[in-house]
């Protein structure tokens, strides 16, 4: 008993861990199966013939690739804006800025439907025909707020000491920005990013409301349930799923190098 109190945190922490995995390692197996019929829901027979073919269903490469550019675009909006805004919201001083710190979390706090059903009557209003820019602009409204507050705690605990030393040795401001600010918030800035592009692959409701005929990953596995699940959904989200923990592993290795080089 008194060992299972002193690592029960630690217990408590790998059963959470374990059941937010199990999910995975299930999507993970079934992208192996053979189903019968429509929907693979249940285990048949152990087959490689998806993992051969991933793109043998009809339109699904095409969905997720419109869903990575998407990403991909919508994370470097984010981050541009998100870091402006954050470095303009520590470092200075003006009328509203505490509104605004309090708006910055409104889309955080605010449930997807409301900011769908609100953006896309923006863009009606607008007459703005609905597809990829519609759903571009949308998707860079949600993750801005994710970016602001990674790079925004990254900024607040940077030592202004080291530029105003960068700036005594006779550095530019754009050489102390490149050479010091940048160096030191670019943690926060890759956090950032990792996390508007996670947000912005995985969206469904914001991305449903304001996409109008384009369909991305996330709509064509919800449009795929209605009618059948290919296993092929199984083989794109395991294939996500290793790059995310693989780059987790590379990002780890690489803080640890850096550490023992810098101890040594």
């Amino acid at each position: 008993m008194r060992w299972l109190r002193k690592n029960l945190v630690v217990i408590a922490g790998l059963l959470t861990l374990a059941y937010m995995i199990l999910p995975n390692l299930v999507v993970m197996a079934f992208s192996f199966n053979r189903p019968k019929g429509r929907f693979n829901y249940s285990w048949q027979e152990f087959s490689l013939d998806a993992w051969k073919d991933p793109c043998g269903v009809a339109d699904m490469c095409e969905s997720l690739s419109l869903s990575l550019q998407l990403a991909a675009w919508a994370t470097v909006g984010a981050v541009l804006l998100g870091t402006m805004i954050a470095f303009a919201l520590v470092r200075y001083r003006f009328r509203a800025r505490g509104a605004i710190n309090s708006l910055i979390f409104l889309p955080m706090a605010m449930p997807e439907v409301v900011m769908a059903a609100s953006l896309l009557t923006l863009f009606l209003n607008m007459g703005i025909e609905l597809g990829f820019w519609t759903v571009l602009i949308a998707h860079i409204m949600f993750c801005l707020s994710f970016v602001v507050t990674a790079v925004k705690a990254r900024v607040m605990s940077m030592d202004p000491r080291l530029e105003e030393a960068a700036r005594d040795l006779y550095a530019g401001p754009t050489q102390t920005f490149l050479r010091v600010t940048l160096p030191i918030a670019a943690p926060g800035i890759a956090a950032g990013a990792l996390l508007a592009f996670a947000l912005s692959f995985d969206d469904f409701i914001i991305t449903n409301f304001n996409a109008g005929s384009t369909v991305t990953f996330p709509m064509f596995v919800w449009g795929s349930a209605q009618r059948g699940t290919p296993v092929q959904i199984n083989v794109i989200g395991t294939a996500m799923f290793v790059i995310a923990v693989l780059m987790v592993m590379a990002g780890q290795i690489i803080t640890n190098r850096r550490k023992k080089t810098a101890t040594a």
